[in-house]
């Protein structure tokens, strides 16, 4: 299969151009022993996790900024949207960079960044100072999914991948599900102000952690510098706009949209669940409402180790069932648990029960449900990240760059939906829909499985010839 040419720099210094026509050999995955994988493993899975709370306290604490900043909610809640800006151009530079210089060096770039931006927020005097400090601190720190993902992409084979994704995957949902609710408890009980020094302190703890055990993942001689002709040169222009052009792939294309579409379930129960289940069932303490979030929390930390561990025996079912060859749309059969079955019968449920039953039964069916949902949505991303990591490996933190930008612009404008569409049509008629996108979804995932090889051929954006390696045996 020919080799895209690269949008980046120019043959002599990309570092897919070389190998981006082969896969990796088993050999190279064995640079790391099974406790440095672990190490490395937990380390990108905190980089991951860092983001989520960025992100998630900072919306159960608009109420209290805008009181002691004198300005109004709206104008705090500019500082969502600036994350999201914010993250959707950072990803793409860090990715970008990454390919060029290494996973580490990247990783020691923005991590201060993001500790610089977390402890000039906790001092902004005002809204303007809030909102420019918000970008920075977001900025640094909004790499962490693309560069995890491809770091576990070079240290884990392919039938390991997937395990290891679901650990990874675990944490970011983790993340998502309970920071709002500690962010919330900080506002409640301590200051807004102390949450983002406990950020920064947690950044530093993280830099540490990078410095000390972190290690160069990339494979050997696979980074631009290595095959620059200047590689002494301290800095080289990189387009980080480049990594988009991986959305031509009708793979990656759908992959994007079908994870994006499963994670709208997890915003739709958990962004307006002060307005929903908590005003159903009287639940008005933020700390309380904070409480709301567990369940989908304990779902996304049971589902992490299951969906990796199926996502994995999947892919080596398939490699023996056509006698070692290796399909790599065979790892997607394991999406149908969570997306669909798991993800639109409990969203649907949450919809039905919240407007139909009252008391203390209908909580308790609603916490049931979020725990499932926080099973499926996990159960669903593991494996599609892991797809989009297994089809392009010398550009994983490219592509999941293109992808995690895509999705961060496609879910920004459909979060604000939710609320006024619960007041206009109802919790039930609103929870549906997100069933369906979610059902809609597998479709795309389907026709990804059944028609994969097609897909990849009608737009070749570097993808490594599977047919070469499955007839060397690979």
């Amino acid at each position: 299969m020919a080799t895209e040419e690269s949008p980046l720099l120019g043959d002599q210094l990309h570092p897919s151009n070389a190998n981006s026509a082969f896969l990796p050999t088993e050999d190279i995955y064995d640079r790391f022993s099974r406790k440095e994988k672990r190490v490395i493993l937990a380390i990108v899975s905190l980089t991951a996790l860092v983001p989520m709370f960025v992100g998630g306290c900072f919306i159960p604490s608009i109420p209290q900024i805008s009181k002691d900043l004198n300005a109004t909610p709206a104008a705090v809640s500019l500082g969502v949207s600036l994350s999201v800006l914010a993250s959707s151009v950072s990803v793409m530079i860090w990715s970008a960079y990454s390919s060029f210089y290494g996973r580490r060096s990247i990783y020691l770039c923005g991590i201060p960044i993001m500790i610089i931006g977390s402890f000039a927020t906790a001092v902004s005097p005002d809204l303007n100072s809030l909102l420019f400090w918000r970008f920075v601190q977001t900025f640094g720190c909004a790499g962490g999914y693309a560069l995890g993902a491809a770091t576990i992409g070079d240290i884990y084979k392919v039938e390991e991948r997937g395990t290891a994704m679901g650990t990874f995957a675990g944490a970011m949902l983790i993340g998502l599900a309970t920071a709002p609710p500690i962010g919330g408890a900080f506002a409640e009980y301590l200051s807004w102000r102390g949450f983002q020094a406990v950020l920064g302190m947690c950044g530093m703890m993280l830099m540490l952690l990078l410095a000390l055990f972190f290690p160069e993942t990339a494979h050997p001689g696979s980074r631009g510098i290595d095959k620059a002709q200047d590689p002494n040169k301290l800095f080289v222009w990189i387009n980080p706009l480049s990594c988009l052009t991986f959305l031509r792939s009708p793979n990656i294309m759908t992959v994007t949209l079908a994870n994006t579409f499963a994670l709208i379930s997890d915003y739709a129960l958990l962004l307006p669940i002060a307005y929903t289940i908590g005003a159903k069932y009287g639940v008005k303490s933020e700390g309380l409402i904070g409480a709301l979030f567990i369940p989908s929390g304990l779902g996304n930390f049971v589902g992490a180790p299951i969906s990796g561990r199926i996502s994995d025996m999947v892919v080596r079912r398939g490699k023996k069932e056509r006698n070692g060859v290796w399909v790599p749309e065979d790892r997607l059969r394991a999406v149908w648990i969570g997306q669909l079955v798991l993800i639109p019968i409990s969203v649907t449920l949450v919809g039905l029960v919240t407007t139909y039953v009252d008391g203390t039964i209908g909580l308790v069916i609603n916490f049931i449900c979020l725990f499932t949902n926080g099973v499926g949505v996990n159960m669903s991303l593991t494996p599609m990240g892991a797809y989009t990591i297994d089809i392009m490996p010398s550009r994983s933190a490219e592509v999941m760059a293109a992808v995690s930008a895509l999705r961060a612009l496609l879910l920004a404008p459909v979060s604000v939906l939710f609320i006024p569409a619960i007041d206009t049509i109802g919790v039930a008629a609103t929870n549906a829909l997100a069933g369906l996108l979610a059902l809609i979804g597998y479709f795309l995932i389907w026709l990804t499985m059944r028609y994969g090889k097609q897909m990849r051929a009608y737009a070749d954006v570097g993808y490594p010839n599977f047919d070469a390696q499955i007839s060397n045996g690979d």
